[in-house]
C-alpha cells in the first residue's frame, strides 16, 4: 500500500519508532515541524522519537563530542520543569521594554521558541499575558535571558518558560528593541533558526548548521547509555564498564 502523505492526521504525527531503528538520514533542523504538505513526514517522525526521549544533557555530550563545545547556556534555568525544542525567533530589549516580546510574539509562527535577551535583571520582560499569547499563536516555549514574573501563573502553567531570574516588576511597552537578530550571549553567538533544547536540567543551543551531526551524535550517546544501564542491571559496576577500575 502506498501511503499518502497528504492525509496524515495527529495521529499519524505520534507514530513509535524505536530508538535503535531512528533513521536521521537527511534530517535539518526544519524537520522539528511536519510541513503542511507533509513532505518531510519521514524526517520528521524519526526526529520527534528522537528528541521525545533525549535529555539536555545527552545533546550537550553529543556536541562536545562532535565539536568539543557544549551548547549550554549556563545562567538560563527553567522555571517550570518543561521540555520544549524547536527553532529560534530572536529578540533584544532594554529591561525597561517589555513590548518588544509583544513583537516577537507577532514574528513567530508554529513550533518556534521565542529567545529574548534583556540589556539587564532589573524589570521582567515577559509573564502570564505574554505566554498566553505566545501560546496561542502556536509557539511552543519562551526563554529570557533576564527576567520574568507572574510566578504563580507560569510555574504552574502548561507553557515552557527558561528564565535567568525573576521579579515582581515590569517596565513599559515600548517595543523599542530588536526582533530575528545574532545575539552574543555567554560567548555564544544565537541566530534565528538555530536550534533550541529545554529540560529540568537546562538549555543547550546548537547552530543549524551543526544540527545534524549533532543529532546522529545524540542518538549515538543515547544508545550508548541504554547499553550501559542494561549492564548496570546485569550486575556491572560503572567503574568496570569505563574501565576505570581494571
Amino acid at each position: 500500500m502506498i501511503l499518502d502523505k497528504a492525509k496524515l492526521n495527529k495521529k499519524d504525527s505520534n507514530k513509535h519508532i524505536e530508538i535503535k531503528n531512528i533513521n536521521l538520514d537527511g534530517v535539518t533542523v526544519e524537520d522539528v515541524i511536519l510541513k503542511k504538505d507533509k513532505s518531510n513526514y519521514d524526517e520528521f517522525i524519526n526526529l520527534k522519537n528522537l528528541l521525545e526521549n533525549v535529555s539536555s544533557c545527552q545533546i550537550s555530550d553529543a556536541f562536545n563530542n562532535a565539536f568539543r563545545r557544549s551548547g549550554v547556556l549556563s545562567n538560563l534555568k527553567p522555571i517550570n520543569d518543561k521540555k520544549a525544542y524547536g527553532r529560534i525567533v530572536t529578540a533584544y530589549t532594554n529591561s525597561d521594554d517589555w513590548g518588544t516580546s509583544t513583537l516577537a510574539i507577532d514574528e513567530g509562527s508554529n513550533g518556534d521558541i521565542l529567545f529574548i535577551e534583556s540589556s539587564g535583571n532589573d524589570n521582567a520582560i515577559w509573564g502570564e499575558l505574554a505566554s498566553t499569547n505566545a501560546r496561542e499563536n502556536g509557539i511552543v516555549a519562551t526563554a529570557v535571558y533576564g527576567s520574568v514574573r507572574d510566578l504563580d501563573a507560569l510555574k504552574y502553567g502548561d507553557y515552557p518558560i527558561f528564565a535567568c531570574s525573576f521579579v515582581s516588576n515590569a517596565g513599559t511597552p515600548l517595543g523599542l528593541g530588536e526582533v530575528n537578530i545574532k545575539l552574543n550571549i555567554e560567548d555564544m553567538v544565537i541566530s534565528p533558526g538555530d536550534f533550541f533544547f529545554g529540560d529540568e536540567t537546562g538549555v543547550v543551543i546548537i547552530p543549524q548548521s551543526l544540527f545534524n551531526e549533532v543529532m546522529v551524535q545524540t542518538l549515538a550517546v543515547k544508545l550508548k547509555e541504554e547499553t550501559i544501564i542494561n549492564m548496570l542491571k546485569e550486575g556491572k559496576s560503572l567503574s568496570e564498564i569505563t574501565k576505570i577500575k581494571q
